[in-house]
């Protein structure tokens, strides 16, 4: 390729011109549609504070369809989906009920075929539910098609799951089973459905008195018993009967009746079965509580699952979201309510084994980094957008730790008009980090340096990962031509970009046409796997 194509010339014939005056390649409705799948928005830019959508907020989607794409649409639905590849659920059930709501026969088709793939718990049926009626305009949104494939929901499901599921998410997006129910006009496919919606319609008492009968399979025996512990703790008020329901059957924290979430009994017994992500969820909860004191049984079986190795790496919780989670814990009280506590010091150690423990969940992608922490000193104080317990320091540091933990190649760097290279390595501690990055310079914070210092130095990059707060350009270069420079002077044309504004509610560095920029406004617990998705080229 020629050396001397001036930036504003198109070197192929599909790039177009993009907002910084360089050319790219033009972002196709597909990608576009993958990319509102992640991000919950058409343009490059995630942001923490889930925003309302309508129909204006993906017209790719209807593009696509138009042009006999829909299919296609809702197979990406369903892999972004089941693929975990999206930042939250919204975004995908927008997308399937806007789908289901088409008058093109394949795609409505297509996408009520999908609904079990994708709403696999209550709580995003209902979300559908809720979605689906909106979009409907002045009809309900109940016909034909829709009872049919909601009806499926609950018919191909195992009974006791759907036991589970119906009894542990009841109502959501103002819709309960008992609605949905009467509108799709559920006939159950199976005994075992049978008992469960009975129990949901009619009622305990009167469901047993259908289902109960001489030749009464084990299969159904169980599951009576299992609806009838999850009655009984419904109007339970004495706490040593209701801990041993939830032992007993593997009930969990949303079957407890209100009366009870503050029973040390009952949170005893949650605790025995507990997931991991739900530990550390509810932490300051069972300190509050005073069951997790120094040298209680409790405790020790916290410190214990904690410090499993094993148990950490089934979990696949990323760092940052252990580190999140150990930062809250610490400072005696949640972001939101009045609930405080005091930290156990052995738990907040075994919060630190598990955090480095947790390094192993991540799976490289061998691309080559550079990665530039903003210096300034604002990055010391305050919170991230999406995980105020977090500064956005720490933050740019235990995102560096996983870089330098699990990629092969990478180069750090320490910016603000300048730029510094920083030496880390893998073992280093999340302090150590902190203040190799703590004692750098300050100045302005220049989002165009990583780039123009990787042409000036000619360092091959895949990714240019940016960690700032909320100052995001304080340059002469703008960001996005200084990476179309890069592109072009170092002939490495899918070179990506990410800006990750962490106190910020919104701001704008990337060209929308652009596939390879990306910006972030704040950093919350999704915050990695989208990271990651959009180096692996899923975004």
């Amino acid at each position: 390729m020629a050396d001397d194509i001036p930036q504003n010339q198109p070197i192929a014939q599909d790039q177009v011109v993009n907002e910084a005056g360089g050319l790219t390649w033009k972002i196709d409705d597909m990608n576009r549609f993958r990319r509102f799948l992640c991000l919950g928005a058409e343009s490059g830019t995630y942001y923490v504070a889930e925003k309302e959508l309508g129909r204006e907020n993906v017209q790719c989607l209807f593009r696509l369809i138009g042009s006999g794409q829909g299919p296609e649409v809702v197979k990406e639905i369903v892999r972004f989906s089941v693929e975990g590849l999206s930042a939250k659920q919204n975004a995908i059930l927008f997308s399937l009920a806007l789908c289901a709501r088409e008058s093109d026969l394949k795609t409505k088709q297509a996408a009520y075929k999908a609904l079990v793939d994708v709403c696999r718990i209550p709580t995003h049926l209902f979300k559908f539910v809720e979605l689906s009626e909106a979009l409907s305009g002045k009809t309900t949104g109940w016909g034909r098609s829709q009872r049919r494939a909601v009806s499926q929901w609950y018919n191909s499901k195992d009974p006791m799951h759907l036991a589970m599921a119906v009894t542990k998410y009841k109502q959501r997006s103002g819709w309960s089973h008992t609605d949905i129910l009467r509108l799709a006009h559920v006939k159950p496919a199976n005994e075992g459905v049978a008992a469960v919606l009975k129990y949901y319609v009619m009622g305990s008492e009167a469901m047993k008195k259908e289902c109960v009968k001489d030749d009464t399979t084990e299969d159904i025996t169980n599951l009576l018993k299992y609806l009838d512990a999850v009655e009984v703790l419904k109007h339970a008020t004495d706490e040593q009967q209701a801990a041993r329901l939830i032992e007993e059957h593997n009930l969990v924290r949303e079957h407890v009746p209100t009366g009870l979430l503050n029973s040390k009994e009952v949170w005893t017994a949650l605790l025995q079965k507990m997931p991991m992500t739900a530990l550390l969820r509810n932490l300051g909860k069972m300190s509050a509580l005073g069951i997790l004191d120094p040298l209680s049984s409790q405790s020790s079986l916290v410190i214990e699952k904690l410090r499993n190795e094993e148990a950490v790496k089934s979990a696949r919780i990323h760092p940052f979201n252990v580190l999140l989670a150990l930062k809250t814990y610490e400072q005696g009280k949640g972001d939101k309510g009045k609930l405080k506590w005091t930290p156990n010091d052995n738990i907040l150690d075994a919060l630190n084994f598990a955090f480095y423990a947790s390094f192993k969940n991540v799976e490289p992608t061998k691309k080559r980094y550079l990665i530039a922490v903003d210096v300034s000193s604002s990055m010391s104080y305050g919170g991230v957008n999406g995980a105020r317990a977090v500064s956005p320091m720490m933050a740019a540091a235990a995102m560096a730790m996983v870089t330098a933990r699990t990629e092969p190649e990478y180069q750090m760097v320490a910016f603000a008009t300048t730029m510094v290279p920083i030496r880390l390595n893998g073992q280093m501690t999340l302090q150590e980090v902190c203040k190799t990055f703590s004692e750098q310079g300050m100045g302005g914070t220049d989002c165009a340096q990583p780039m123009l210092w990787a042409i000036e130095n000619k360092k091959p990059v895949d990714v240019f990962i940016i960690y700032t707060d909320c100052e995001t350009w304080a340059g002469k270069v703008h960001p996005a031509q200084a990476l179309w420079k890069y592109r072009r002077e170092l002939d490495i044309w899918d070179a990506r970009l990410i800006v990750c504004g962490m106190t910020s509610n919104g701001f704008t560095l990337s060209d929308p046409e652009d596939p390879g920029m990306l910006d972030m406004a704040g950093f919350d617990a999704s915050a990695p796997d989208i990271i990651r998705n959009f180096v692996l080229g899923n975004v």
